[in-house]
């Protein structure tokens, strides 16, 4: 791998997405970093930094601006499932992200990162888990020289973004992990800033092949 990183990444705006841009302007080894979406981020500079408004169900509006990247970030997705719909949900976080890989891979990206979820599994009886576990068959089926997918459990963010349900869960939920041991340690809660940063600095990892990282590795990566 090039000791320069050249990356290009659509879902900079979410809670996680703003963690990975924090990171990456940071790292030295960043020397050009494309953000795709349909709003800008805000408060955010760097010499390499490019940003483009694109209509992520249309690749054809931000295929042009792929060449040149070795690395691609994904961490589009529904923050609240329950409230979309099925078809919605499937649009979003399946389709338009094989289309972003496959454009990728076109134009000759090596490197793809998806933000995922634990416990996704095509075969799965949940739809969510069904719906992502094929997505990553999707991913692995192009072929990148390397992909890594992030398996977050439970993502802990400063505020509250969902409501009661979600106040009750960031408040409740780390307080689980001395029970989470052993096999179950993968379903321990992850602060969004640990998790950005882990999935930001593996950018510079080597390695080639298909790669599932969970908490311990998130851990590992982000400090």
């Amino acid at each position: 791998m090039s000791s320069k990183l050249n990356v290009v990444m659509l879902g900079a705006t979410g809670a996680v997405g703003t963690e990975v841009v924090s990171t990456l302007i940071d790292m030295p080894e960043l020397a050009r970093l494309t953000l795709l979406g349909r709003r800008a981020v805000e408060g955010v500079s760097h010499d390499g930094l490019s940003q483009h408004t694109a209509d992520i169900f249309d690749p054809s509006s931000y295929a042009m601006h792929l060449r040149g990247h070795d690395t691609a970030i994904c961490t589009l997705g529904v923050g609240q499932p329950s409230k979309v719909s099925r078809e919605d949900f499937v649009r979003i976080d399946k389709l338009a992200v094989l289309d972003f890989a496959t454009a990728c891979k076109q134009a000759g990206v090596r490197h793809f990162q998806l933000l995922g979820s634990i416990g996704s599994d095509s075969a799965s009886r949940s739809f969510f888990l069904r719906t992502k576990g094929e997505l990553e068959d999707g991913l692995k089926a192009l072929g990148f020289v390397r992909l890594s997918i992030f398996q977050p459990s439970m993502i802990l963010t400063p505020e509250n973004r969902y409501g009661l349900m979600q106040a009750l869960t960031l408040w409740g939920w780390p307080k689980l992990n001395f029970l989470l041991t052993g096999p179950r340690t993968k379903y321990r809660g992850i602060k969004v800033s640990a998790l950005g940063r882990a999935i930001a600095l593996n950018t510079r990892a080597g390695g080639s092949g298909a790669e599932t990282l969970r908490w311990d590795e998130f851990q590992a990566l982000a400090n």
